[in-house]
Order: structure tokens, then C-alpha cells, then sequence
């Protein structure tokens, strides 16, 4: 028997009947009875096992499974340790969704697929050994924290670590173009190579000057943006893998970009196919002046980045459309139309209705917040990272003449169940700082010269989140009431500062900060005024208890740090950003990224399998209330927990908005129909813009016929 000739398995049948309730309750044994049935019937007969650890790793790397040099890093009696150590913890897969996604996607297997070559303490110990770089005592640190599952890498770290053939560590990729062929020639080259070696790429259009446009020595005019983008849907599809994943990007154009209508059109059901995308995803970057043109429902302007660029000597991108804006309206030497804002706004809400796109991303709210210098211009695939970029200049043979930034993300995510169990929160957040930093140290993308030269001079690290919700439930707290509040304050409170404190002591241990520090509000102690000002001492009984144990710092702790940083400064740009999660949270057995899960039992179609079924995570009698549905929640509430994440994470956060085709009565007080209707998004849109929100992912609505729009399908940039 083998993995491609398994027969007669009872495990998804078991798992199946945990959708059909006995007497009203849910049979939740029947998921355990489930992966008892998994291991027994797949897992066990299935495993190459060995006599000894030693002889296992000496046939993983005879056999080209495993690279050698970080293993010979370590002494073998060490490695013997270690992995004795993790299996001392006694660790068991909660559900039999954990277990299937992970043997399924994660586990190494033989060449013919017929087999497993690891466990998941085999996968820890892997990813330990590998990110701890020959510190033994980061390595020990490293297993513990991810055996209990408080820290998980993102996917591509975790699933390629210490393997011999391997992707990239690194998750999803952003590049801008400038106003020339060069650069657009250069762009479509480096998507193809970044999907090439795995992850999404986030791609910015805004620079490029409109459809009309004259163009210098032709009597023609340029074509705008559209034919740009199908050349970078088709570069997608070609560089997929060796058809083992669809490339995945999204492309970003300013709300104030001529092209917009046309941009928006292209994801319509019903456009025509000469401008029609069907696999990019598309992103809107949205300055404040929108908002105030939508608010006060008065005709805008669109501005032509060729004589706008022309005219301030700095691509499109990075000139400030709020605080320019009149200016530009009565400069003649700047293009313009004009259009009505509140039907644009009404376009933008229509497609998001239809295909849950564009992401939102608030340009301005991302770029105030934003303590170090630089201007933030884009966001990636998922709309969390958010970091600054400076723009290339590529000459006629395809060569850099100025090297800019771009930005690769090294992601990873705590479990908030687990690390609120911590024996040492801040130590166990120092060594997650320490691993990503592995990452971002050991990642060399070659082939795309301006994100290798961002990463090197940058340092970025992006720790987020996942379980707001398991842990809101597990501790009876209703998602977005007071005490919820207050504990994701304080929670990202101290991932903000033991953040900082671990990337000031890798500063001084280096003797190197990122580019530019000397520049930053880290440097001149602007950034850490208001910690300082603010007691962050619970006012909850009941968040209090939480914390209990955990140290929270206090006003002269944070004044400590702001003066270390000082004169040490700090090792990475950026540190933190909340990043959605896939099949990974599965296995955490948690609920995804910081938003409400959508059902009690979750439903997956699997390829080739069928439905598969994920109770809630610490589902029982007693928390079953506190399991609301994001689809029967007031999306302000998603919205006021996500903002107060956000005042202290210096990217952004992966925010998706759930709504229903047919809206529950009682949930917005505006509405008088339940019919779902762009003005219901319109006034989100400018709920979370107020609250201080910096981007919105998907808007996924849930149909009448129990279909989901807007449902992320990209695995390639999640944890």
C-alpha cells in the first residue's frame, strides 16, 4: 500500500458527519474519531521510518532531500537533542483538517510521492535548525515555540526549509514601474522570474502616463494601462511552475489616474475581452482628497502622470495628490478630466459587489503613520505590506543607471491562543524576530536587482497574528466589545515593543542599522511619545487576569527603549504586518489571521476529494455563542478591532469585509431594505478610512444560493 493506492479510507466519511447534527448538537467527536482513523489508515503505513535520527538525516541528505551545510552547523549529539526534546512535548494534531493539511501539503515526501519522509516534529526541528543559523540555544528556543505552536513561519518558510529542492523562503514580491518602455520591459521580466520561483507579485501601474497620452518623436499617443496589465496576466500564466501553481499579482492604480474607469472595467463580467483579466487581482490607491470629493459629492479631476511627472520632476507615485491638488486643477500645463466623484466611488463598490476587487489602499493614513523615510507608494498581494520604495532608472540595454528599492516579504505569524500561554511572551517574541530576520538576512533574489538591493539595505521583517477570534471565543468575549478591544491594544502593544527591543539588539550586535535610520522617527525619538504618554494597565478585570505573568511596559520601559534605540538604532525598516492565513491556521488549529471565522463548520472543497469539514477551533457548549459569524456581524466591529491592531503595527493588516447579498435586519441602522447596495460599502469605506485604517483586502459577500464572492483563492503570499 501506498499514498497513490489508498482504498477503503473511513476518515472523510467520519469527517463528513460531523455536518449532519444528532438531536441538535453537533457531533464534534466524529472530526476525532476522524483523525484517529487519518493516522491509522494513511499516516502510519505510509511513514519511512529509521532507527535513529542521525541515520535519517545521513539518508535525507544522501538521497537530495535535505541540504547539508545548516545541518553540519550543529554537532550530531545537539541534533539528537533536539529532536528528543520535541518529542518529549507530546504533540498531537487537534483536528483531522490539521493533520490532512499538513501530511497533504507540508510533509516531505518520497520522489514518487508514495511516502512520507517527515513528521511534523521532523518539519519543527527542520525549520529550527535551519533559521537559528548554528546558535544552538536559538534552535532549542526556536523548536519549543513552534512544537507549541506560538510562532509559525509563513508558508513558504516553513514548507522549504532546510530542503535541498526548495522555492523561495520568502512570500510574495512588489515592484513599481516608471513612464518608459524601459522600465515596463524590465517589470514584465522581473514578474516572470519572481513567479518563477513562487509567490505574488504586487505590481504598481500609477506612473504610467494614460491612454491618449502624447508620446515624445511619434505622432501617435500612447495606450494607457490596459495592455500593460494583459501583458502581465499572460507573463502570470506562462511563468506558473511547470504548471504546478498559478502565478499570481495584482496591479495598483491611483484612484486619480485617467485610466481608472477603464482599469476598474477590466474585472466586469461583462467587459470585453480585449481588456478583460480574469486571473489579476486589482488594488486602488486611494489619497484622503477622494474622500473629502466623495463626502462633499463634487466633481473630481483625473491627472495625467506624463505632464504631472513632467511638471514636478518625480513620477506620478510620489507626488502628494491631497496637498497638491488645487494646485494641480489650476496648473494649464497639467492634462486633466473630469468626472463625478461619488460615481466613481458607486463604480468601485459595484465591482467589489460583483468580484469582491479592488483592494483599498489608503495612501495617505498609510504614509502619516509611517516612521521612517521614504514614501509609501503600493501594497502587495494580500494589502498588508507597506513599506517605502524608491524608483529605478533602467536605460536602453535593460540596465539599472539608478538602483532602486523594492520589497520582498518575510512573513511569519503568532498564535494568540498559544503565545497568551507563553511562559516568557517577550522572549518567545524575541526569538520569532530572531527567525524572520534569518530570512531576511539569507534571501538573495538575484534575478530582480532592485528587491535584492531593497532587502539588503532594509532589513524588513513582516510578524503578524492569527487566532483574534479562537481567542476571543475560548475566553467567552464577544468579537469587537470593550474587553475585546482593549486586549488586541495591549496584545499588539507588546509585539510592537519586544519587536523593537530584539531589533535593537541585533543593531548593536551588528553594528548596523537599516538604511536611513538617521532619518527616521525611531531615531529622533518622535515615534515612542505617545507609548510614553499612555498607561497601557488594563482597566478590565478580565483582561487583567489575561495578562497576569505578562509583563506590560511601562512609561519609563518605553522611555528606556526610545533612548537604546537612539544610539543603537534599529536592524530591520519595518517589523510588523498582519498577513491572511491559508491552510496554515488549520493546522494551528486556530481561527484565521484577526478577523471572525464565517461559520461554526467550516466547509472545504478539496480537489479530487470533495468537502471536508473544520470545526471551529475549542468549539463546546461554552464558547458556541461567542462564535458569531463574520457574515451576521456589523462589519464596524471587524473594523474597530482591526484599527486598534493597526495603531501599532507600523505595515498594514489583511482586513476583509464580509457581508450578505440579502443583509440581516437590524445589523446598520441606515439601512431600510435588506438588499445589499454600494451605498452599504461606501459608507464602510469611509468608516474604516476614519478609524485610520491603511488598506482593505477582499470584500467577500455570501449569496442567496450559498455561493462566496470574493473569496481569496491565491495561496501564494498567505501564512
Amino acid at each position: 500500500m501506498s499514498l497513490k493506492t489508498l482504498k477503503d479510507v473511513t476518515y472523510f466519511k467520519l469527517n463528513n458527519e460531523i455536518n449532519r447534527p444528532v438531536n441538535g448538537q453537533i457531533p464534534l467527536h466524529k472530526d476525532q474519531e476522524a483523525l484517529v482513523a487519518f493516522f491509522k489508515e494513511n499516516v502510519l503505513p505510509n511513514t519511512v521510518t529509521f532507527s535513529s535520527v542521525t541515520e535519517k538525516i545521513n539518508y535525507l541528505i544522501e538521497e537530495d532531500y535535505l541540504e547539508e551545510p545548516f545541518i553540519r552547523n550543529y554537532s550530531p549529539e545537539f541534533i539528537e537533542s533536539l529532536f528528543d526534546f520535541l518529542a518529549k512535548q507530546n504533540f498531537k494534531f487537534k483536528s483531522f483538517m490539521a493533520a490532512y493539511k499538513f501530511y497533504g501539503q507540508y510533509a516531505l515526501k518520497t520522489n514518487d510521492g508514495t511516502k512520507y519522509l517527515e513528521t511534523y516534529e521532523d518539519r519543527v526541528a527542520f525549520n529550527a535548525l535551519y533559521f537559528a543559523d548554528g546558535d544552538e540555544e536559538l534552535a532549542m528556543t526556536l523548536a519549543e515555540e513552534m512544537i507549541h505552536q506560538r510562532y509559525q513561519p509563513a508558508t513558504p518558510s516553513f514548507l522549504n526549509a532546510g530542503r535541498k529542492r526548495r522555492g523561495e523562503l520568502v512570500s510574495c514580491f512588489l515592484i513599481q514601474l516608471t513612464d518608459d518602455m524601459n522600465a515596463i520591459g524590465r517589470g514584465i521580466n522581473s514578474a516572470l522570474q519572481l513567479s518563477r520561483i513562487g509567490g505574488g507579485v504586487g505590481i504598481t501601474l500609477s506612473n504610467l502616463r494614460e491612454a491618449g497620452a502624447p508620446i515624445k518623436g511619434y505622432d501617435g499617443a500612447a495606450s494607457g494601462v490596459m495592455p500593460v496589465m494583459k501583458l502581465f496576466e499572460d507573463s502570470f500564466s506562462y511563468s506558473n511552475q511547470l504548471g504546478q501553481r498559478q502565478g499570481a499579482g495584482v496591479v495598483y492604480l491611483n484612484v486619480f489616474h485617467p485610466d481608472i474607469i477603464s482599469f476598474l472595467s477590466s474585472k466586469k463580467e461583462n467587459a470585453d475581452e480585449k481588456i478583460r483579466v480574469k486571473t489579476l487581482s486589482l488594488g486602488v490607491i486611494v489619497p484622503d482628497k477622494f474622500y473629502e470629493l466623495t463626502r462633499k459629492n463634487q466633481e473630481m479631476y483625473l491627472f495625467s502622470p506624463y505632464s504631472v511627472e513632467k511638471e514636478y520632476g518625480v513620477p506620478f507615485s510620489y507626488v502628494d495628490i491631497t496637498k497638491e491638488y488645487d494646485n494641480l486643477v489650476k496648473n494649464p500645463n497639467i492634462r486633466k478630466t473630469k468626472i463625478n466623484a461619488r460615481d466613481l466611488e458607486n463604480e468601485i463598490s459595484k465591482l467589489q459587489q460583483e468580484s469582491g476587487y479592488p483592494y483599498i489602499v489608503n495612501i495617505d493614513t498609510a504614509n502619516r503613520a509611517n516612521p521612517v523615510d521614504g514614501k509609501i507608494i503600493m501594497s502587495n498581494l494580500c494589502s498588508e505590506i507597506l513599506q517605502v520604495q524608491e524608483p529605478s532608472l533602467v536605460n536602453d540595454v535593460q540596465d539599472f543607471e539608478v538602483m532602486g528599492t523594492d520589497i520582498s516579504c518575510n512573513l511569519g505569524s503568532t498564535n494568540i491562543v498559544n503565545l497568551m500561554e507563553s511562559p516568557d511572551f517577550g522572549r518567545s517574541v524575541r526569538a520569532m524576530t530572531r527567525a524572520l530576520t534569518f530570512v531576511t538576512d539569507a534571501s538573495d533574489i538575484a534575478v530582480v536587482p532592485s528587491i535584492q538591493h531593497g532587502n539588503k539595505i532594509n532589513h524588513t521583517i513582516g510578524l503578524g497574528a492569527m487566532g483574534l477570534h479562537t481567542f476571543f471565543a475560548k475566553n467567552q468575549m464577544e468579537y469587537g466589545s470593550p474587553e475585546s478591544i482593549e486586549f488586541t491594544d495591549i496584545y499588539f502593544m507588546l509585539l510592537n515593543y519586544w519587536t523593537l527591543m530584539e531589533s535593537h539588539q541585533i543593531a548593536k550586535e551588528k553594528q548596523e542599522t537599516f538604511h536611513n535610520f538617521e532619518k527616521s522617527a525611531y531615531a529622533d525619538g518622535s515615534y515612542f511619545e505617545s507609548y510614553i504618554k499612555e498607561d497601557y494597565t488594563p482597566t478590565f478585570e478580565k483582561i487583567a487576569e489575561l495578562f497576569k505573568g505578562i509583563d506590560i511596559p511601562t512609561a519609563e520601559d518605553w522611555e528606556a527603549l526610545a533612548q537604546a534605540v537612539k544610539v543603537d538604532g534599529l536592524y530591520h525598516q519595518n517589523r510588523l504586518a498582519v498577513a491572511p492565513n491559508g491552510s496554515i491556521s488549520y493546522i494551528n488549529d486556530t481561527s484565521a489571521s484577526l478577523h471572525p471565522i464565517t461559520r461554526l463548520i467550516e466547509e472545504r472543497q478539496e480537489k479530487k476529494i470533495g468537502k471536508i469539514y473544520y470545526p471551529a477551533a475549542h468549539l463546546s457548549n461554552e464558547t458556541i455563542n461567542y462564535y458569531k459569524s463574520a457574515y451576521d456581524m456589523d462589519m464596524r466591529k471587524v473594523i474597530d478591532v482591526y484599527a486598534t491592531a493597526q495603531k501599532h503595527i507600523d505595515q498594514g493588516m489583511s482586513m476583509t469585509l464580509f457581508m450578505r447579498s440579502e443583509i440581516p435586519a437590524g445589523i446598520y441602522e441606515w439601512k431600510t431594505t435588506t438588499k445589499q447596495t454600494t451605498r452599504d460599502l461606501n459608507i464602510l469605506r469611509h468608516y474604516a478610512f476614519n478609524k485610520g485604517i491603511k488598506t482593505i483586502y477582499y470584500i467577500r459577500t455570501f449569496t442567496d444560493d450559498a455561493e462566496e464572492i470574493g473569496s481569496n483563492q491565491c495561496e501564494s503570499c498567505v501564512i
